[in-house]
């Protein structure tokens, strides 16, 4: 793997009608979110080989607006995605890194939030990086890293909805 993009599912709904969690969908403006996101990574020649997708609706939806700017790509729903904390994020990334030159997650906070951090610190990113990720990781936003042949990540980028003319 040369390249990881993490990123949490675009805004979703505030309920799921009968109340369970992982049924709750996107918003309206979730799903033009997730569709600009996908455009804006093709744009910068960001597209996965493999997508590991937590089964959660919110990101199954996510996906699905996110893969129509990637053409064919991979797909994998995982379980343990969902509400999978940085250290279940960081297992399920390792066991798919000699699958994929590309590999992006879609899940959930705080497990992806956490993890970019993670890697932040263990790069030795700069302050102001670090400082713009404590800001927090809201719907719909993507960390990108380069990843080394050591399999060390290093801070590529950071796009969020509102980078775009998004929410």
């Amino acid at each position: 793997m040369q390249r990881l993009i993490l990123m949490r599912h675009a805004e979703a709904e505030r309920a799921a009608g009968p109340g369970r969690d992982r049924d709750r969908a996107l918003s309206a403006r979730g799903r033009q979110d997730a569709v600009a996101m996908g455009r804006a990574l093709a744009a910068r020649g960001l597209r996965p080989d493999l997508a590991l997708v937590s089964p959660a609706l919110r990101t199954r939806q996510s996906w699905d607006l996110l893969h129509d700017a990637f053409g064919d790509v991979e797909v994998r729903e995982d379980e343990a995605l969902y509400n999978g904390g940085a250290e279940t994020l960081r297992r399920l990334i390792e066991s798919a890194e000699d699958e994929a030159g590309c590999l992006m997650v879609v899940a959930h906070n705080p497990g992806v939030h956490l993890l970019a951090v993670e890697y932040l610190v263990e790069s030795a990113a700069s302050p102001s990086v670090l400082d713009r990720m404590s800001g927090g990781f809201p719907p719909g936003a993507g960390a990108i890293f380069t990843v080394d042949v050591a399999g060390r990540c290093a801070f590529e980028g950071f796009l969020q909805p509102r980078d775009l003319g998004g929410s």
